[in-house]
C-alpha cells in the first residue's frame, strides 16, 4: 500500500514520521513523508533547532506527487502533529483530493496536541483538527487527554474511554493511554463493538509511542487485518519497543533493536485483549 504521512520529522530519534515511516516500511508499505515541522530532535530535549514547515512548501511537495500521477495511487493518509493551525486545511484538502481519486482510501487522524493533562501544540491546532480533520477521519487515535478534550468527558478508565469513543462518532476510534487498574491500555471502538488491549505500564516510556501505535494500527488495517487483531498486534509491538527502550535505558524508542516485533503476531504473552461493552 502507498501511504501519505503528514507529521513531524526529526533528525535525531523516533517520533512522528521518523517513527511511522520505519514501522510502516517494516509492514511492507511504501510511505511518502511530508514534514509538518523539521527539527533536530523532539521538543523534550534542552536544545532543539529547526522550524515549522510553511503551508506553501508542504503544498508544493504534495503537488509534486500529484504531477507525477502518484497521489492518485495513494491508499491511505496518516496525519499527526501539526506545527500550525493553517496546516489542517491543507491536510483536509489533501485527504479529500485523494478520496476523490480513490474512494477506498483510508484517512487516519492522530490528533497530536497534548498529553499528561496539558496541551503542547501551537495555539489553534487542536481546534483546527477538531473542526476540519475529525469529520474526515475513518480512523482517529486520540490519547486519553486528547479524547477528553475532544469530547468533554474526563477519561479516567475504560468506561470513560468507551463513552468518549462513542461520542466522537467516527467509524473507528482507537483511544490510547487509557488507565486500567495499574496497567495501561488501548480501546478500539468500531461498528458498535469495543475491544480493550492492556499491557504493563512503564512510567518513563520514550516519546513517540503514540505515533508508532497509530502508524502500526493503520498499517495493519490497510493490509486487511481485522480491527481487534490489528489492535492486539499494534499494542504488542509498541510494548516490545518500549520494553527494549527501558532495558537499554534509552531516551528514544528502540525501533531498530526491536524491529522484529513490529511485523510480528506474537501478542498473547504481553497483551490482555478483551471485548467490552
Amino acid at each position: 500500500m502507498n501511504i501519505l504521512s503528514i507529521q513531524s520529522e526529526v533528525v535525531f530519534g523516533h517520533v512522528g514520521n521518523s517513527a511511522a515511516r520505519f514501522a510502516l516500511n517494516r509492514l511492507g508499505h511504501t510511505v511518502w513523508a511530508v514534514p509538518s515541522v523539521l527539527l533536530s530532535a523532539h521538543a523534550g530535549y534542552p536544545n532543539v533547532q529547526g522550524r515549522i514547515s510553511e503551508v506553501g512548501e508542504m503544498a508544493a511537495l504534495i503537488d509534486g506527487l500529484a504531477a507525477n500521477g502518484w497521489l492518485d495511487t495513494c491508499d491511505g493518509v496518516l496525519s499527526g502533529y501539526l506545527g500550525a493551525a493553517d496546516q489542517a486545511a491543507l491536510v483536509g484538502e489533501t485527504v479529500s483530493r485523494i478520496k476523490r481519486a480513490n474512494p477506498r482510501a483510508l484517512y487516519c487522524l492522530d490528533p497530536v496536541f497534548g498529553d499528561d493533562g496539558r496541551a503542547y501544540a501551537k495555539a489553534g491546532v487542536a481546534e483546527a483538527m477538531a473542526r476540519v480533520l475529525l469529520p474526515l477521519a475513518d480512523i482517529v487515535t486520540p490519547n486519553a487527554f486528547e479524547l477528553s478534550s475532544l469530547t468533554s468527558i474526563a477519561v479516567r478508565g475504560v468506561d470513560d474511554a468507551l463513552e468518549g469513543a462513542r461520542r466522537l462518532g467516527r467509524p473507528c476510534v482507537l483511544a490510547t493511554s487509557v488507565p486500567d487498574a495499574g496497567r495501561i491500555g488501548v480501546l478500539l471502538y468500531e461498528k458498535g463493538e469495543a475491544w480493550f488491549a492492556a499491557t504493563e505500564y512503564f512510567a518513563d516510556a520514550p516519546h513517540g509511542a503514540g505515533d508508532l501505535l497509530a502508524a502500526l494500527f493503520a498499517g495493519h488495517v490497510l493490509a486487511g487485518v481485522a480491527g481487534p487483531q490489528a489492535l492486539a498486534r499494534a499494542v504488542a509491538a509498541v510494548f516490545a519497543v518500549i520494553a527494549q527502550s527501558v532495558t537499554e535505558n534509552s531516551p528514544e524508542l528502540a525501533l531498530v533493536a526491536a524491529q522484529g516485533a513490529l511485523a510480528g503476531d506474537d501478542w498473547q504473552s504481553t497483551v490482555a485483549l478483551r471485548k467490552i461493552g
